[in-house]
């Protein structure tokens, strides 16, 4: 990196933190009994364009920009899917979900699940969310993150990460979540400009669309543009995988994730966030092609002999050369992107490892400090549970750390967060969806499909990695993620039947009486109606799908 480049980077940095422990230190107004939500929800005032870029941001990582890269090298469009599917997803949040989430005025999902179900419920759901946390929304991404500023910066990736954690912790914890959503709306921004920026020049370097599509040809690999792959698809990723098997994913990240769900419990109201969920789902739309589809270009340069790749392969024991694509993003910055733009797309990177990181934190200070401490400690004030929040986001940073080493023996840092992910969504996923939408669902139903559902998950994740060409091995995360909540939804139906319902005064109130009941509400009048804006997305996802089938 030249001189110039380092300057921009550094700057950005810097700034970050300086608008992040501003925002966060404001002198503000607070109402006595309101300090707590004003730190861990921003007092409910967040609006609908901020919510969607908080979100956006929250999701899209410095692991993703890295991971999407190499499956981009590696299979082409493929894993695009799961940036698309999102947007029905995110759909589903809006229309479903978020009007029990904000009428229910509650400060977390385990919160919601105890009004829904029962506190066994809320206190499962809060120590599985702190884990998750920890292990995919912070440490994978320090991994990727560590591995990229090695690689730009010369700087050894656990120094380069302590760096990093230090100052983002700093007005994260300081600043609570308000300051994360400023400076989350500003890195989405630098964030996007900066995959922009790769994505013009790989497309320029490469020579157009046409360049593409032949080069893919003459080899072969014409495919590696296609988002939906036939059903004997050696890679176990077919167009029923993933209709099947996302959602279960899906559904638990964009709905039912406390990281990601915490920007819309900071709605200022209803229709604002029911657009945040809408708005992020349009900008999903983006990562194919400024995130995917640059690694697949990465890929026809490669094979015009226009790039590179030499540092990043070796020769295995059976001759054949081996190709470390964790590393590509790295590479394109290095050699494609001229001298001064290498700096932006540094800045780029930072926004994403920082983002995903703030996010993370302040989601596990809130389930903390309302779902595991006040239950001990019910007579805690405001001040203490701000005080205890931010000491467990300390603690979560530190062992984020610690799990480096390990995460780090995944190949594709794409898939292994994807895999931890389709042993842990089943049983969340089934106890959200039957209990907004089935009143027969029962509280001891889901507390036990909780329980043995993640036990489930947890098993099968073991025997995977022991024996992997055992019968379950050669099961696709995909498609284990869906018979896993298979199995998840047949426990608690058969439970609920068991064990019968008997509602509370709060539960009563918070399934749908019938799958159109949530479109009742009127919303905002114009373009900006949340019934409008789910069948417009709706409609330009079918057409997207439907020309890159």
């Amino acid at each position: 990196m030249t001189n110039i480049d380092l300057a921009i980077s550094v700057l950005y940095f810097l700034g970050i933190v300086f608008v992040g422990l501003w925002t966060g230190l404001k002198k503000k107004t607070v109402a006595s009994g309101d300090a707590s939500s004003d730190y861990f929800l921003a007092g409910q005032s967040l609006k609908w364009p901020m919510i969607g870029l908080a979100l956006f941001a929250t999701n899209i990582s410095c692991l993703h920009l890295v991971s999407l890269a190499q499956s981009g090298f590696d299979t082409g469009l493929l894993s695009g899917n799961f940036e698309w599917m999102a947007s029905f997803t995110l759909i589903l949040l809006s229309l479903f979900f978020v009007p029990f989430y904000i009428r229910s005025k509650v400060a977390t999902l385990p919160d919601f699940l105890e009004k829904r179900y029962n506190r066994a419920c809320r206190d499962w759901l809060a120590v599985i969310s702190i884990v998750s946390a920890v292990v995919i929304h912070i440490a994978f991404s320090f991994l990727a993150g560590g591995i990229v500023l090695k690689t730009l910066f010369g700087v050894d990736m656990y120094t380069s990460v302590i760096v990093i954690a230090f100052f983002t912790g700093l007005y994260t914890i300081i600043g609570g979540l308000r300051a994360v959503v400023v400076t989350e709306s500003i890195q989405t921004i630098v964030l996007l400009a900066g995959a922009i920026v790769i994505t013009v020049v790989c497309y320029n370097k490469v020579g157009g669309w046409g360049e593409i599509t032949s080069t893919l040809q003459s080899t072969g690999e014409l495919d590696k543009l296609s988002m939906l792959k036939p059903a004997d698809d050696p890679g176990g990723m077919p167009w029923y995988a993933i209709f099947l098997g996302y959602p279960v994913l899906g559904i638990w990240y964009w709905c039912a994730d406390q990281t990601i769900v915490q920007r819309v419990l900071g709605a200022k109201d209803e229709n604002h966030a029911r657009l945040g969920s809408l708005f992020c789902g349009f900008i999903k739309i983006l990562p194919v092609f400024i995130f995917v589809l640059p690694g697949l270009m990465a890929y026809v340069l490669a094979q015009k002999g226009m790039f590179d790749i030499s540092s990043i392969q070796t020769l295995g024991t059976d001759g054949k050369t081996i190709t470390d694509s964790k590393a590509v993003y790295t590479l394109m910055i290095t050699q494609l992107v001229p001298k001064g733009l290498v700096g932006v797309l540094a800045a780029a990177l930072l926004s994403g490892l920082m983002s995903q990181i703030s996010g993370a934190l302040n989601s596990i200070a809130t389930l903390f400090s309302f779902d595991l401490y006040k239950r001990f400690k019910p007579e805690a004030g405001d001040q203490q549970l701000v005080r205890v929040g931010r000491i467990s986001a300390g603690v979560a940073l530190i062992a984020s750390i610690g799990l480096l080493p390990l995460l780090n023996r995944y190949e594709s840092l794409f898939s292994g967060i994807n895999d931890i992910i389709a042993h842990i969504a089943p049983p969340i996923t089934t106890v959200f969806l039957l209990g907004i939408f089935w009143k027969k669902a029962s509280a001891k139903s889901a507390q036990y499909t909780l329980w043995l559902g993640s036990l489930l998950g947890a098993v099968v994740f073991v025997v995977n990695k022991i024996y992997p060409s055992s019968i379950i091995g050669d099961i696709p995360f995909m498609m284990m993620a869906f018979y896993l909540f298979c199995s998840c939804v047949l426990l608690q139906v058969i439970l609920s039947y068991v064990f019968p319902v008997h509602h509370t005064e709060s539960s009563a109130v918070l399934f749908w009486k019938s799958p159109l009941e949530p479109l009742s509400a009127i919303g905002w009048s114009g373009i900006g109606n949340y019934k409008f804006l789910s069948v417009l997305l709706l409609l330009v996802m079918t057409v997207l799908y439907w020309i890159f089938r």
